[in-house]
């Protein structure tokens, strides 16, 4: 049994780190106005956010299709794979999980196991992480999905956005929640429920202190294995450098991860929103 690992761009992970693994990532697709372009492949971040900045009207995105998933199922049939774990964005802020759910039941070639990271990111990408590391190890679907719900299950965020005027427009968060984030000019931290949908967690007035509550925030959190602690921003290089500067005093046995916030997840959150994700490293499985 030969098991693929497939998930989108939202995850943002390093090309290299997702062939090393063997880990197929689809592009999200951003739309300006009436132009497209596939998140990672033919726009990057920095040509993102320059666009993002010369544009009145806000961009939207495209999840991924079936028929880029078909093709994707195609391709890795070829190769001999005979069951592919999809890891997506969370069911919370986009319908794309259930579509899958209901496609993948026609699909003939491949096995397929659609699975719900309800949560975005750089929890994303430790989820496709410890699926391709199992599945090099030669386990199958059966083994590595009870892993991927514990390891979903340990998975803790805080995002620290500047303004919610993004995360409102785009639906992602109700309109009172947005009206009164900028009318206190507060630095609003949001997190992800347990049913992935995008809900406020506390507001602070700087970005220090938004660090200082995550720091907290990580401090009560009990694991009895180690853990991983990743570091997403949005064009915030200095801050995100500064901040893995602060883990690594307070928490000197984690692993610290960096990533940048795709432009697909930008598109809501807004340049210079910073993340945090802590959960049970993948690597230690």
């Amino acid at each position: 049994m030969k098991t693929a690992v497939i998930t989108d761009s939202a995850s943002y992970l390093d090309p290299v780190v997702a062939a090393k693994y063997n880990i197929t990532v689809l592009p999200i697709t951003v739309i300006f106005g009436t132009k497209e372009f596939h998140d990672g492949v033919d726009i990057t971040s920095q040509e993102f956010l320059k666009k993002l900045a010369d544009t009145e009207k806000l961009p939207t995105t495209a999840q991924v299709t079936m028929g880029q998933m078909q093709e994707a199922f195609d391709m890795l049939s070829d190769k001999g794979y005979d069951e592919a774990i999809c890891v997506n964005l969370s069911s919370g802020i986009t319908t794309f999980y259930e579509n899958l759910v209901a496609y993948s039941r026609n699909v003939t070639n491949i096995k397929v196991y659609p699975f719900d990271s309800k949560i975005a990111s750089a929890g994303e990408a430790d989820l496709c992480l410890l699926a391709a590391k199992m599945a090099e190890k030669g386990a199958n679907a059966d083994a590595i999905i009870p892993k991927l719900e514990l390891l979903r299950d340990s998975i803790h965020v805080s995002l620290v956005v500047d303004s919610l005027d993004h995360l409102q427009r785009t639906g992602r968060i109700s309109n009172t929640s947005a009206f009164f984030g900028n009318l206190l000019k507060i630095k609003p931290i949001l997190t992800f429920d347990k049913a992935g949908k995008i809900v406020p967690e506390a507001k602070e007035r700087t970005m220090k202190q938004a660090l200082q509550h995550i720091i907290n925030s990580i401090s009560q959190t009990e694991f009895d294995q180690p853990m991983r602690i990743s570091v997403v921003d949005a064009n915030n290089p200095e801050l995100s450098r500064s901040w893995v500067t602060a883990f690594r005093e307070h928490f000197p046995k984690a692993n610290i991860s960096t990533y940048q916030i795709s432009p697909a997840i930008t598109v809501h959150t807004g340049e210079k929103a910073m993340g945090v994700v802590w959960d049970l490293d993948w690597d230690k499985f």
